[in-house]
């Protein structure tokens, strides 16, 4: 399980003196024990991958908002700890790729919303989406969905 992980992974930054990882993992790990406290539910891979989500998004917004060189340093270095939690996403590239078998119902469906359904639905029936744990981005099947269409 993710916690798991995390939990190895503060044990690891504490060890090798890593303040940065052991405080963003920590907070990682207090976040998802405080959802799953109050909502009676697990810390499950998702609920911890929600958490995790969460704090990109505020880290990308401080990010954009400091002009402090020094936090910009820590928020980058936490930023590329946080998401190596993510499971890996597929590129646009790689979406065209996967969506070979289903080409003709793209360019077929009768507007983008329809076409991308479509897509999105064969990649989630796919085998080795199962498999790879690989996901794929919304906008990023948009993109492809476009790509294909054009």
């Amino acid at each position: 399980m993710l916690i798991d992980d995390i939990k190895k992974r503060v044990m690891d930054a504490m060890k090798a003196r890593n303040t940065v990882e052991k405080e963003i993992l920590k907070v990682v790990l207090g976040e998802a024990q405080t959802n799953a406290a109050r909502s009676e539910g697990s810390d499950d891979d998702n609920a911890v991958l929600a958490v995790v989500k969460k704090l990109v998004k505020s880290n990308e917004e401080t990010l954009g908002a400091s002009d402090d060189a020094e936090q910009r340093e820590t928020l980058e270095k936490e930023l590329e700890i946080l998401r190596s939690l993510m499971p890996k996403t597929l590129s646009q590239t790689e979406v065209v790729e996967a969506l070979g078998p289903v080409h003709e119902a793209i360019k077929s469906a009768n507007n983008d919303g329809q076409a991308t359904g479509v897509a999105m639905k064969h990649l989630a029936a796919r085998p080795a989406a199962k498999q790879s744990g690989a996901a794929v981005d919304g906008k990023t099947v948009s993109l492809a969905v476009k790509q294909i269409r054009s």
